[in-house]
């Protein structure tokens, strides 16, 4: 029934409009009963850089494609500034509000406690915060600040907010700890609209990589790639899109995650793996590396002999660099 409904799913969104004979061929293998066979043709789309570009044709892109999540923040530390998108079941992205906003006095990326730099990255919320002391405005949304990659990095510092101004309207400060800051009229809006669990920030300065659909289209395709070798328990393919930079906030690096790797691939457990509220935004930093994160949900159940050896359903995020066509992981959580 869950490949029927992925089926119809793909029919609704036009997908395999126009490919005649491979939705012939879908559909009959299905009606013969063979399910493993239907499963291997939808896993071989889903592997495909041309499905994802027509599952990304109508969407807005420039900041990514998105599942999952329903509002995004975006603040140009360079001007500064900060703006509200909601994003649509369909990817469209609509401005609710841009407006000036106030940030740490430092340049460039957060790496220390107390260095008053607002972070370059993309991050979560944790929390809506009110009944706060009346410096921080009406609420503050609590960021996820240091982030896995950040600790990865050895970066340090915490109480990266947004928040309002004080509420007796005496600041003189022309720049905050580390926190964006904005009106609190405008901030009280936004705290009746925006629920902190479907929201994401990406904070940047000056520049920002801009993805194209081709770009997007290649990621969520290799993102698939990944998962089949992973599935099949192909080690060499699977640490292909491991770079050797690569390093858990643990201080684990590669070469000891791979031998970790090499001893989990060895029990030969079948496994699946499912994906969904897959999003994949550019991650602005310092270097101007060309990096993404991608985050979904990862519902993963592993079998020894038919019998289940290990389960879990959790948020998995992947922090990438894109280099040549190739997807790179330098840090997952």
């Amino acid at each position: 029934m869950r490949i029927k409904h992925f089926v119809l799913m793909l029919l609704g969104f036009g997908v395999l409009q126009g490919f005649d004979t491979d939705t012939a061929r879908i559909v009959q293998t299905y009606r013969t009963g063979d399910m493993q066979k239907v499963t291997q043709i939808l896993d071989s789309y889903l592997q495909d850089k041309e499905f994802w570009l027509r599952v990304l044709q109508d969407r807005h892109t420039d900041y990514g494609y998105f599942e999952g999540y329903k509002y995004l923040f975006v603040s140009d530390k360079s001007i500064p500034n900060l703006a509200l998108y909601t994003i649509s079941p369909k990817g469209q992205l609509t401005l609710v509000k841009e407006l000036p906003a106030l940030v740490g006095k430092g340049k460039g990326d957060k790496r220390l406690s107390g260095d008053l730099t607002t972070p370059l990255g993309v991050y979560d919320f944790t929390d809506k915060l009110t009944r706060l002391p009346p410096y921080y405005g009406p609420l503050a949304y609590t960021t996820d600040y240091p982030n896995n990659y950040d600790k990865s990095l050895k970066k340090t510092g915490y109480g990266i907010w947004i928040h309002g101004l004080p509420l007796d309207g005496n600041r003189e400060e022309l720049n905050t700890k580390g926190c964006i800051a904005i009106e609190n009229n405008v901030l009280s809006d936004f705290g009746k609209i925006v629920n902190y669990k479907e929201a994401l920030l990406i904070s940047y300065e000056q520049n920002i990589h801009k993805p194209t659909k081709d770009e997007l289209a290649l990621l969520l395709a290799q993102l698939y790639v990944w998962r089949a070798a992973w599935i099949a328990n192909d080690l060499e393919k699977y640490l292909s899109f491991y770079s050797k930079d690569f390093a858990r906030p643990d201080g684990t690096k590669y070469n000891a995650f791979a031998s970790y790797k090499k001893q989990v691939f060895a029990k030969s457990e079948e496994k699946v793996i499912r994906f969904s509220n897959i999003s994949v935004v550019p991650y602005p930093n310092e270097e101007h590396r060309q990096m993404f994160r991608i985050s979904f949900t990862q519902d993963y159940r592993a079998y020894k002999n038919g019998k289940p050896s290990y389960t879990s359903n959790s948020q998995k995020i992947l922090y990438i660099v894109y280099e040549n066509g190739t997807m790179r992981i330098v840090s997952e959580k």
